[in-house]
């Protein structure tokens, strides 16, 4: 299986990595959280741009972005626009989702990009070309805030993204109990012994599935969400429990 780099965080290899969303509604809210982040141990920092008051001006967008850039030097930066139909805080066309990806991709102040890959497939493929075209990354990501899928489907949705051409799949999904939550790893093991040639990320959300967030590296998730102050979704724990814990993990596998 191939890893993915950016900046000094290579994606694939070894502990998950750790990401942190920043939530904040204006640039004040986003440059506090940043700096806060920066005190703990975290490898990349997610903007959750949806939040963000002044989305839809692309000048005080780019603007924002090169703040945040300032503030947390060398650390990678996620720029997510997630949104309502997967969970996220606005509603937003695909023509302006997709320019509003390809101008902060154009900014050089970001080092991947999440889309939706269920969105619109073609959209995702230009994008990720684009991407491609100036050294940006692509999380695609599929969400799903109601239910958890068959295992069988769960694949068949990663195995799609990997052919669509993102750098890494990503799935997150909603669990009733605990069978869920077996499920997704089930699927997250197959998926990555069987079929990923690249990283691949998977969680169960809410409570029942924080186990999916702490032992990626037993099943083959890649990545994790942790928070520092406010979540962005629900089942995230603070980086500190979640570095410990994983620690642990990673320690018994060695």
């Amino acid at each position: 299986m191939n890893s993915v780099t950016v900046r000094n965080v290579e994606i694939g290899v070894g502990r998950p990595k750790i990401c942190v969303p920043i939530v904040g509604e204006n640039v004040d809210e986003i440059i506090f959280s940043a700096k806060n982040i920066l005190k703990k141990p975290v490898d990349i920092i997610e903007w959750r741009v949806d939040w963000f008051q002044d989305v839809f001006n692309h000048d005080k967008l780019i603007a924002a972005a090169k703040k945040l850039r300032d503030t947390v030097k060398d650390v990678a930066v996620l720029f997510t626009f997630r949104t309502a139909a997967e969970g996220g805080e606005r509603a937003i066309s695909k023509e302006d989702y997709e320019e509003l990806n390809k101008a902060i991709i154009s900014s050089g102040y970001v080092d991947l990009v999440d889309v939706e890959v269920f969105m619109d497939e073609e959209l995702c493929k230009r994008v990720c070309e684009f991407a491609k075209e100036n050294g940006v990354k692509v999380i695609g990501s599929n969400h799903d805030f109601d239910k958890t899928p068959a295992k069988d489907e769960i694949v068949d949705r990663l195995k799609h993204m990997q052919k669509v051409g993102v750098d890494i799949p990503k799935i997150a999904l909603m669990p009733k109990d605990a069978g869920d939550l077996i499920m997704l790893l089930c699927a997250t093991y197959e998926m990555k012994s069987k079929f990923a040639d690249r990283p691949i990320i998977t969680m169960s959300m809410a409570g029942v599935g924080v186990l999916s967030r702490l032992a990626g590296e037993v099943f083959g998730s890649a990545l994790t969400f942790g928070t520092v102050g406010k979540s962005s979704a629900p089942g995230q724990m603070d980086v500190d429990t979640l570095n410990e814990v994983m620690d642990i993990i990673h320690k018994s596998l060695s």
